[in-house]
């Protein structure tokens, strides 16, 4: 990758709608399992509909951190200045977390106990990465995805340092170290950690190294992006297939495919994201150019990502309520104090289809608020708060 020194005059746009329409591919991706969540259907499954309503969604949160890392990157570019991208990645970072705990933490659950229940979700790690991404800035973005590669190919290295700790206070160091990487210790009570830091933050700077390719030429960004992205898809398929077949014999219901398929998510481990992160990266030439109204609709929910995360969760969790109300006369708003942690009897789940209707009347409705709100953003450049949403 070229050093900032070397880079080529690329025109924004381009460079924009890249990133724009991929986040908003994998946007509207994380919806259909936000939608799945309130409908009570496990994740995943031996039917094929459900295991692919569910396997479709892995490509969201390594798209979010990735592509978080380019963006960083093309607004360093934007800006020219480091010290001021670092203070644009602190403050926007500790605002995800605090967004995290308060606003989306009641969307999830419409309460307000916040004893009973929190959670260290994605936006949490999103947050968190870019404020560990702002103490890297200034160093050149070729070091910075070096590091990240290193950090996502090493990841399980990070299982011990609460081993490097004398006894006695391993276990403190245990507890706060488990929102880094599982240990074996025990967390904090007080909070569900679903998303570690640890190999998420590698993604990041993978993504912010990857920012380079964007400004190449299109031929040549499209040579190093078709490069990249078939090996790590190539990688994905030979290592997942080495790994079904060394291991012991398999007496589950899953099918060799969908063993394939269904990598470690929680943490990402390398074959997770060389699964997910490949076709991204393989598809940022045509995200390039693309054209038409569903190129449109993506970049469309691309260009506002906080704004539509924050209201598609409230839209879902109120779509769900209404859906319940129709079916059986109550809300059952007692089914979702722990969302997205949801375990309903089959009897109360919905059906595939009615979870795909009220995903695709949801969609709808963000595609025109968005909009409207993506109109707003653009023409109000001096409000420098809409930036953070």
């Amino acid at each position: 990758m070229l050093g900032h020194s070397t880079l080529p005059n690329t025109t924004p746009t381009t460079r924009i709608q890249a990133v724009d329409l991929l986040r908003g591919a994998i946007m509207v991706l994380m919806a259909v399992d936000h939608v799945r969540v309130y409908s009570g259907i496990p994740a995943g499954g031996p039917s094929p509909g459900i295991f692919f309503t569910r396997w479709v969604t892995h490509f969201s949160a390594p798209g979010f951190a990735f592509l978080a890392g380019t963006s960083a990157f093309l607004y360093q570019i934007k800006l020219n200045d480091r010290g001021k991208l670092a203070r644009f990645l602190l403050t926007r970072g500790i605002l995800l977390v605090v967004l995290e705990l308060t606003v989306i933490r009641f969307f999830w659950t419409f309460n307000l106990n916040f004893s009973q229940f929190m959670l260290a979700g994605v936006i949490w790690m999103l947050g968190w990465c870019m404020v560990i991404l702002s103490a890297f800035v200034q160093l050149r973005a070729t070091a910075i995805g070096i590091i990240g590669l290193v950090v996502i190919f090493g990841q399980q290295a990070f299982h011990y340092v609460p081993q490097l700790f004398p006894l006695s206070v391993r276990p403190a160091i245990g507890r706060v170290w488990e929102f880094f990487y599982p240990s074996g210790q025990e967390g904090m009570p007080w909070i569900a950690i679903l998303y570690v830091l640890i190999p998420w933050i590698g993604v990041m700077m993978a993504g912010y190294g990857f920012g380079q390719v964007l400004l190449f030429p299109p031929a040549r960004m499209k040579k190093y992006c078709y490069a990249i992205g078939l090996t790590a898809i190539i990688a994905f398929v030979v290592s997942g297939i080495c790994v079904i077949l060394l291991s012991p014999p398999y007496q589950g219901p899953l099918p060799f495919l969908f063993r394939l398929l269904a990598q470690q998510k929680y943490p990402p481990s390398q074959i997770f994201l060389l699964m997910t992160l490949g076709p991204l990266i393989a598809l940022a030439p045509w995200a390039g150019r693309a054209k038409g109204w569903f190129a449109n609709l993506l970049t469309v929910f691309g260009r506002v990502p906080m704004f539509y995360y924050l209201l598609h969760i409230l839209l879902i969790h109120t779509s769900a309520l209404l859906v319940n109300l129709i079916l059986s006369g109550k809300t059952h708003q007692e089914w979702y104090p722990t969302a997205p942690f949801v375990e309903l009897s089959e009897d109360q789940r919905w059906g595939l289809p009615l979870l795909y209707l009220v995903y695709l009347i949801d969609l709808v409705i963000l595609f025109f608020v968005c909009r409207r709100y993506a109109s707003y953003k653009f023409a109000h450049p001096e409000r420098k708060w809409l930036r953070y949403l």
